[in-house]
């Protein structure tokens, strides 16, 4: 059986003085893919924040059997990455060279207003490199299209080499070959024995992870390998029938209905 690195215990949130999560249980496996899938209100956005420990809420999240609030936000920060859909400081880095954004997954490896060391810089370049923002290094965050700044938030959060990565519409403003890249980019992660979690409205890619949470009303209504026949109904299910999975040269895939 494999280890559970996340989990919540009865997790509800509120926004607005209306309940959007409703006393959830889930564990998620380590060293895997899992994405989290549903229509639009379906509480996915609230629950990956609520695992990141970003938002209030009741019940309880552990990350590796630990309460995630007994950990300081330095020993957060070192073992969970999280990439959101504004990014760090929601336009507050545009003055920042792409290079100083991505040094910013660091600030939780580095001592008060110590210089970035070799580790440091060895991390930003390979985590640049990897998400083909390594040549426009010096370019100011600001300056740069929806779909390159992405490329590079996706580094930063790469840069901080965390055991769990949380991100939520990692694949906003990228073309199909850079979500090609990024499958690889998660591909490479599990593969190292890291865990991503990720919500995404791209169905085809969240039926190449190798689990699957489909979520509506602020519930979990299944969870399952994205392989699994049950996975399959549920996510057609969750769509009012609207898509239909299939199997494609290898690949499973939704097709509109």
């Amino acid at each position: 059986m494999q280890a559970t690195v996340l989990e919540a215990r009865q997790l509800s949130a509120t926004l607005g003085g209306v309940e959007v999560l409703h006393a959830i249980d889930l564990a998620l496996a380590a060293g895997r893919w899992t994405s989290i899938v549903g229509p639009n209100g379906a509480g996915k956005s609230t629950l990956l924040k609520a695992l990141a420990g970003l938002l209030a809420h009741r019940g309880e999240v552990r990350l590796d059997g630990q309460p995630l609030s007994a950990l300081s936000g330095r020993a957060r920060a070192r073992r969970l990455s999280w990439l959101g859909q504004g990014g760090p400081g929601e336009g507050s880095a545009d003055d920042l060279t792409v290079y100083d954004v991505a040094m910013l997954g660091r600030l939780p490896h580095q001592r008060w207003l110590a210089a970035p060391s070799e580790a440091d810089r060895a991390a930003v370049e390979r985590a640049l490199r990897s998400t083909q923002a390594w040549e426009w290094r010096a370019r100011p965050l600001g300056q740069l299209s929806g779909g390159e700044r992405q490329r590079v938030l996706l580094a930063r959060a790469l840069a901080v080499e965390a055991g769990l990565f949380l991100m939520d519409e990692p694949l906003a403003n990228l073309d199909p070959p850079h979500q090609a890249d990024w499958i690889a980019v998660a591909r490479r992660l599990v593969a190292e024995g890291r865990t991503l979690i990720s919500v995404l409205h791209e169905l085809n890619v969240a039926l190449a992870a190798d689990a699957m949470v489909v979520m509506a009303g602020g519930r979990v209504l299944h969870q399952g390998g994205c392989h699994d026949p049950a996975t399959h109904q549920a996510l057609e299910s969750v769509f009012d029938g609207r898509v239909v999975v299939h199997r494609v040269a290898g690949q499973w895939i939704a097709i509109p209905h």
